[in-house]
């Protein structure tokens, strides 16, 4: 695999420059391009992806840190979704066992009734999922549930019901999907944006890019596109036929990060159902909780979201409903939102005030007049059947070979994982400077982790470093810019940038973990007009 070292991005660069038609490119470095990109060098296809920020920068490190097939979309009756998603489920146990494993969900019911009902809906879960199994549920009397979540405010209940999902890294994930391509003969570049389409006689024959260190332009030839964009979908989409109507409906999650105190153990808490809708999660992840989400429609797509008015403050009293230590605003250590990129129709379909909770995470694989392959909607889950979907596609707009997708049983390089032998002071690598007392093993990166990822990672800043190859932005905002300087010092030096370089990215990143602490202090964001 080629990886981001200087000398590694040149040949990138090199190989980019001497590439002047591909079969595929695939615009978006999410989950779901780098599953493109993936399948269709595994299929033996010559494939370029460009990504304008980070892998994973967007929507796909910003979830919920599960592998699910909904249990919520099973309620709703969309069996067929679920299916897919636990048939998917079993897939990445399998090819990515490091970053994605099973995890144990606590439901708490308040009647007999409602727990006998509970009990037959997840067994139906169980049954969908067939060979893919995690072991079936358990019906937990009061006692059971105490001892599950010894954090939880039982008064009124009754006890409840385990079940089995699993969960994973998704920054990790997108990481080992990025690295499996490009073992695969993929030509991947972040920090690259499209400048431009090429249409020609109505039909789209390549791409413009643009390198944002270096400045350069390349065009590029291409069978076929794939538009693979996210939340963003519709903007590309447009680039290629103005009048293409919008199909996404964008809807923002909101995530807090508190210390494990609040909910100690290893099982997860499932409310399935709170009173607008939502459902609510708290589950263990990187040494803490994570507590979430909202699903609130907006209108724009930034590329930083913003808690809206309320959000945080939702989440902080739906957690003191249900815990007996819950936490305060001032024990998030973070705060990360996410877009989803829901289709427009289905229950709410696409009028603002709509319910989002109720769209359907379904995916669209769409073909336009000019040829540009969009894949829309969709999840994390079910990236690797959207991603086979999507290349078949391409191959019948760019009269390709049309070849199977190997990628069902194509085990993932997962690399070295957070929190693993060599990663951070607990496993031998040096602490950096400025790194606090106290933390989770694993959740600041040591030095020689901060030059893998910048060497063999693709990593081209501090944010690529401290977000994404290290999950630190995410799990404590304060403790990520306490060792900033520390790992500026590294990027500067691996990287060569100036002085002056080096302090304004600093700036920029500590600007961004100031805003991931103030988030937890105020909600003072309105919700976008239109």
């Amino acid at each position: 695999m080629e990886a981001a070292h200087p000398h590694a991005r040149a040949r990138l660069l090199g190989r980019l420059a001497d590439t002047h038609a591909v079969d595929l490119v695939v615009v978006g470095g999410g989950a779901t391009g780098l599953g493109c990109a993936l399948d269709a060098a595994a299929r033996g296809h010559s494939v370029l992806l460009v990504e304008a920020r980070d892998f994973a920068a967007g929507t796909s490190s910003r979830s919920t840190k599960l592998i699910h097939g909904g249990v919520r979309y099973l309620a709703q009756g969309r069996i067929g979704l679920v299916r897919e998603a636990l048939r998917e489920r079993g897939h990445l146990l399998r090819n990515a066992p490091a970053l994605v494993h099973p995890l144990r969900l606590v439901v708490p019911a308040r009647m007999l009734a409602e727990r006998l009902l509970l009990r037959v809906g997840l067994g139906a879960y169980e049954v969908l999922a067939g060979a893919d199994g995690l072991g079936g549920c358990r019906m937990l009397d009061a006692a059971g549930l105490r001892a599950a979540l010894p954090g939880l405010r039982d008064e009124g209940l009754r006890g409840g019901v385990a079940f089995h999902d699993a969960q994973f890294d998704d920054a990790g994930l997108a990481l080992a999907l990025a690295r499996t391509a490009s073992a695969h003969g993929a030509l991947l570049l972040n920090h690259c944006a499209v400048h431009a389409l090429v249409v020609e006689d109505g039909r789209l024959r390549g791409v413009v890019v643009h390198e944002a260190e270096g400045g350069r332009t390349y065009r590029v030839a291409a069978r076929a596109v794939i538009n693979a964009t996210g939340v963003w979908g519709d903007a590309l989409r447009r680039r290629a036929d103005p009048a293409a109507r919008a199909l996404l409906r964008p809807s923002q999650g909101v995530h807090l990060v508190v210390d494990a105190d609040c909910l100690p153990g290893g099982d997860a808490l499932l409310v399935p159902r709170m009173p607008d809708g939502r459902v609510l999660f708290m589950i263990p992840w990187g040494g803490k909780v994570l507590i979430g989400t909202t699903d609130t429609p907006r209108a724009d797509a930034p590329d930083e979201p913003e808690p809206l008015a309320g959000e945080v403050d939702d989440l902080l009293a739906a957690a003191a409903r249900w815990l007996r230590r819950p936490p305060t605003p001032g024990a998030v250590r973070s705060v990360f939102v996410g877009l989803r990129p829901l289709l427009g129709e289905g229950e709410g379909g696409g009028e603002p005030g709509g319910a989002s909770s109720r769209i359907s995470r379904e995916h669209r694989v769409e073909v336009s007049a000019q040829g540009l392959v969009s894949v829309l909607g969709g999840k994390w889950t079910t990236y690797r059947a959207m991603a086979e979907e999507a290349v078949d596609a391409a191959e019948a707009v760019g009269g390709l070979a049309r070849r199977s997708s190997p990628t069902a049983t194509l085990a993932l390089d997962c690399g070295v994982c957070a929190g693993a032998e060599g990663e951070g002071e607990a496993g031998g690598d040096a602490a950096l400077p400025g790194t606090p007392p106290g933390l989770p093993p694993g959740l600041l990166p040591g030095a020689a982790a901060v030059r893998r990822a910048l060497r063999e990672d693709f990593a081209r800043s501090i944010e690529d470093v401290l977000a994404r190859r290290s999950r630190a932005l995410f799990l404590d905002a304060a403790a990520a810019a306490a060792v900033a300087p520390a790992v500026a010092d590294l990027v500067a030096h691996e990287l060569g940038w100036s002085a002056p370089r080096r302090e304004a990215e600093l700036a920029a990143f500590l600007a961004l973990a100031a805003r991931y602490c103030a988030r937890s202090r105020s909600t003072a964001s309105s919700p976008p007009s239109g």
